[in-house]
């Protein structure tokens, strides 16, 4: 189990051709053109060096995939969702483009004007802006809303890196990146060495500092997972749930056995028939437990954007 990232979305629906501009020779050759004015150096002064860390790009929907998708197979990529009549982000864009040039290229950040770019906002589920996500591996993940200070951006970007598996505190060129929040490193050894409640103390802790940090919420849903299953027959959890169908209660625990047990895309299933079979609080129960498992997952598990897909479906 990942202490990285929360929750993953199929970028596969966007993923479309990006519009390229035919240069010279007709090859297309987007990325090479040094006019567009999407892509930015590192810092003001690096424009002129064309082996200058590219740090943050003005993206659009016909570049989304180019810019964004195919970028992070290698790459880290935050995306800041902005327009021009935002005050919130007139104080966040500054913060997220001065640390993407302080991280030397170890991630880039990509820029994606709301107004300009509607496809994007309405299929990313864009309320309000600014929004910021990550995007590691051509997966999405769950980022924040609003402005916020550069200690708790500097939080983000480290589980960025971390989820992304880019070794914090080093670019590419050995720049300084992001600090990792000490109580963070305490708390993955305190899992580790398996007292559970002390990770989630010192998790707890940090979420009182940075509220919107995601490792530590990832944290938290993982020591309580297995909390809840301390002492637990994982065996017999799920055979009773498979002979009570409609008892949520045992439903959930059996979801709780089988995710344990690296069994995620049975687990998320089992919570989803949970929620067609049943309704008012029994199904809310239901669907808040696989939202916490969502959590716990890999965030590359291809089985959490199946199942908020299925999930989406079995509610609407």
């Amino acid at each position: 189990m990942s202490a990285a990232f929360s929750r993953a979305v199929d970028l596969s629906s966007l993923a479309g051709p990006a519009a390229a501009p035919a240069g010279p020779a007709g090859n297309g050759a987007r990325h090479a053109a040094p006019d567009t004015g999407r892509h930015r150096a590192a810092a003001p002064d690096a424009a002129a060096d064309p082996n200058a860390p590219l740090t943050v790009i003005d993206a659009t929907e016909t570049s989304f995939q180019a810019d964004v998708i195919d970028r992070s197979m290698t790459t880290p990529v935050v995306i800041d969702f902005w327009a021009d009549w935002c005050q919130p982000c007139k104080t966040l864009s500054p913060t997220l483009e001065n640390l993407a040039a302080e991280g030397g290229g170890s991630w880039v950040l990509v820029k994606v004007d709301v107004d300009a770019n509607p496809r994007l906002s309405q299929a990313l589920q864009i309320q309000s802006i600014p929004t910021v996500m990550a995007v590691i591996k051509g997966q999405l993940m769950e980022g924040f809303q609003g402005a916020i200070g550069e200690a708790e951006a500097r939080q983000f970007i480290a589980a960025v890196l971390q989820a992304g598996g880019v070794e914090p505190g080093a670019g590419p060129a050995g720049e300084a990146g992001p600090p990792i929040d000490p109580r963070l490193e305490a708390a993955d050894d305190q899992m580790a060495a398996g007292d559970l409640t002390a990770a989630k103390a010192l998790y707890e802790q940090v979420l009182v500092d940075l509220p919107n940090d995601p490792v530590a919420k990832s944290g938290i849903a993982q020591a309580d997972l297995l909390l809840r299953i301390d002492g637990v027959d994982l065996a017999a959890a799920v055979s009773d749930a498979d002979a009570a169908p409609d008892d949520v209660a045992a439903q959930t625990l059996a979801a709780d056995s089988e995710l344990v047990q690296g069994e995620a895309p049975a687990a998320f299933a089992r919570l989803i028939r949970a929620v067609r079979r049943t309704a008012g609080d029994d199904r809310d129960a239901a669907r808040k437990h696989l939202l916490k498992l969502f959590e716990v997952a890999s965030p590359d598990d291809p089985a959490v954007a199946k199942a908020r897909r299925d999930l989406a479906s079995a509610l609407f």
